[in-house]
């Protein structure tokens, strides 16, 4: 995931980032006061308006499968409307390395979008030096002046504010935000119901139970169609990193983490050979996937419709919410649910599970080819008052949603789009609220977007970790990150690589401690003590 040179400096933590980012390419000029939001700038005099923006920012792919550019959106379309600012979108390419490869040559050149939206911590150096190479500016004293609602929102969340700060004091970027606890947790391990209450099981809880579960998925038959075709268990090393499902149990994850300020690394802890040691013998009795190590979306979308998987790490909307809706007319009695993270002792409080924290380090930040700063600003601070509000996690009213007892309520025919299509697609004919972008995700949306009961439970269900152990949102220095890529580049790929071999036995366990020996000698003690300046400073922030 490392282009290491020349004038291609991207690191891994940017390649991911780039993945989850969503940005647009947009151009200068001046912008109409927002509607309903009054400019705090004290001035008679009429402001330079703003006309038209360039804004860089990639296209999610529920948005890529019906238009163009954001422009078409319905979100997007009410606010030229509103504010008369023509924004002209560019965006890369959906697949990640090539959108990776676009915004390094993109950074490089001497004339930029006027807005570009991204996952700023991957920045080498991090935001802090994207302002000192010029590349971006610093918006303390702009937002102080003209952006109303996003400072309102700063000075009120104290904690949002040190998440969006650099290391120096800086704000450099229009932040998304997930508003409250139930938008930042929507991925868990699920499991087949009607599979445990045919084969009169429990739902599992511990490892232990775990294996006698999936060992009955395996041996008793639990689809009734005669055949030993069942698949107990699908996960990949992409599911045991996103904050560890099985993995957690261990109290470690796939990567760093911290306690008590102190931090360590997952890979190398003799917790992780215990898991290897589990997970191998499960790989043995067949109760894993055979194909884990090789990640295929489709595939795995066959298997679960086709009534074979028992149990995986899914998301919320896009795993029980999908599969419920796929799988209504076909088998009625599909109920594919939350299980909780699983322990290793009876009663025992999971550490590990997803949920975000109030920011994932994606916003839209101004760079310095902008003309018209101020107003570019003010524009981008619409989206954090109250009208902003309902237009970014809704759309336009009429077309998308309307208010009930004063609250916004997402029409029908947005709620039950027709045969093919997703109900993110159908969100994302109107807003962005089913991924990131600078504004503030709502949990009332999020309550209408997980509409069955099994969606609600999940959350309930995959909140319970308490999350203690998981590491902020740190950047390192220019000097660190460039050691750090270098380091972790290789380390990475090493670890990938033997994650597979040690659960499908090419590699055996015993060898588990020359395989700690060589992630050593290729300098994770140097990549601990770079998180662990990070995470110092974080602090002190």
């Amino acid at each position: 995931m490392i282009k290491k040179a020349a004038k291609k400096w991207g690191t891994a933590v940017l390649a991911a980032a780039l993945v989850l980012s969503l940005a647009a390419c947009g151009g200068t000029s001046g912008n109409d006061q927002a509607k309903g939001e009054a400019s705090t700038s004290g001035k008679t005099a009429e402001p330079e308006k703003l006309t038209h923006l360039t804004y860089w920012v990639s296209m999610h792919p529920a948005a890529a499968a019906q238009m163009k550019t954001y422009a078409e959106m319905g979100m997007y379309k009410e606010l030229e409307r509103i504010t008369g600012v023509k924004v002209d979108f560019q965006h890369p390419p959906t697949d990640s390395t090539q959108a990776q490869e676009q915004f390094n040559l993109m950074m490089v050149s001497e004339k930029l979008p006027d807005v570009i939206e991204t996952s700023w911590i991957g920045y080498p150096g991090g935001p802090e030096k994207a302002i000192q190479d010029n590349k971006i500016i610093k918006l303390n004293d702009l937002i102080d002046q003209y952006a109303p609602n996003l400072k309102k929102l700063l000075d009120e969340h104290p904690d949002w504010k040190k998440q969006v700060t650099t290391d120096d004091g800086s704000l450099y970027m229009f932040p998304f935000f997930r508003g409250g606890d139930k938008v930042r947790v929507f991925y868990g391990p699920s499991i087949r119901k009607d599979w445990l209450d045919k084969l009169g099981l429990q739902m599992p809880t511990t490892i232990d139970e775990w294996h006698e579960v999936l060992k009955a998925f395996k041996e008793k038959d639990p689809n009734g169609n005669g055949k030993a075709d069942e698949i107990p268990l699908y996960f990949t090393k992409d599911d045991i990193g996103t904050d560890a499902p099985f993995l957690g149990a261990w109290g470690i994850n796939y990567g760093f983490y911290q306690i008590d300020n102190s931090v360590k690394y997952g890979p190398i802890q003799p917790e992780y050979k215990e898991f290897l040691a589990t997970m191998n013998q499960w790989y043995k009795e067949g109760l894993l996937d055979k194909d884990f190590a090789a990640p295929n979306d489709k595939l795995f979308d066959a298997k679960m419709t086709g009534n074979q998987l028992g149990a995986a790490p899914t998301y919320n909307g896009g795993g029980i919410g999908k599969y419920a809706n796929l799988m209504k007319d076909k088998d009625p009695k599909f109920n594919l649910v939350a299980a909780p993270y699983p322990v290793l002792n009876k009663g025992d409080k999971p550490i590990w599970g997803q949920k975000d924290f109030a920011t994932n380090g994606i916003g839209a930040a101004i760079s310095t080819s902008n003309t018209n700063p101020t107003e570019t600003v003010k524009w981008l601070d619409y989206a954090y008052g109250e009208q902003g509000n309902l237009l970014f996690n809704y759309g336009k009213e009429g077309e998308a949603y309307t208010m009930k007892d004063g609250k916004p309520v997402f029409l029908p025919e947005v709620l039950n789009p027709p045969s093919g299509v997703s109900l993110q697609q159908s969100f994302a004919k109107h807003n962005r609220s089913t991924w990131s972008a600078p504004f503030v995700l709502s949990d009332e949306f999020q309550m209408q977007y997980l509409a069955l009961p099994n969606q609600k439970d999940a959350l309930t269900v995959w909140s319970q970790p308490t999350g203690e152990r998981k590491m902020p949102l740190v950047t390192p220095t220019k000097d660190e990150s460039s050691q750090f890529a270098s380091i972790m580049t290789d380390i990475n790929t090493y670890k990938d690589e033997m994650f597979l071999k040690f659960i499908m036995g090419a590699e055996p366990i015993d060898n588990f401690d020359k395989y700690v020996k060589k992630i050593e000698a290729m300098g994770i003690n140097d990549a601990i003590k770079i998180q662990q300046s990070a995470l110092d400073r974080f602090n002190k922030r």
